[in-house]
């Protein structure tokens, strides 16, 4: 249930054109101070996991890590896409609450 609320906000932030995806692009928008949340897929290769929760704690900007590739990617209606950047602070805020298990927000 809070799986399919989460995906749902990331397809909302995608439709809104307000992510960023892949880990080249996030990573250029993390340091532009662009994202307020990094979502990087449990599928993801160590070394990807590691790099971000690395990029994250150093610019203060939370992360999860959440879901698979596949279905992240089908999420935002790309491919194979392990690293997504919420950059509209609203919903990376609910994505987040949701994440941690405060479903009364």
């Amino acid at each position: 249930m809070i799986n399919r609320k989460i995906l749902g906000m990331l397809g909302l932030a995608s439709r809104a054109r307000k992510i960023t995806f892949g880990a080249d692009s996030t990573e250029q928008d993390i340091l532009k101070n662009k994202v307020k949340l990094v979502v990087v897929a449990e599928d993801a290769s160590d070394r990807t996991k590691n790099k971000f929760i690395e990029i994250s704690k150093r610019e203060n900007i939370p992360i999860i890590i959440f879901g698979n590739i596949e279905e992240l990617s089908k999420t935002i209606g790309k491919q194979n896409k392990a690293i997504i950047g919420v950059k509209e602070n609203n919903i990376a805020q609910e994505i987040e609450k949701l994440y941690r298990g405060d479903v009364n927000g």
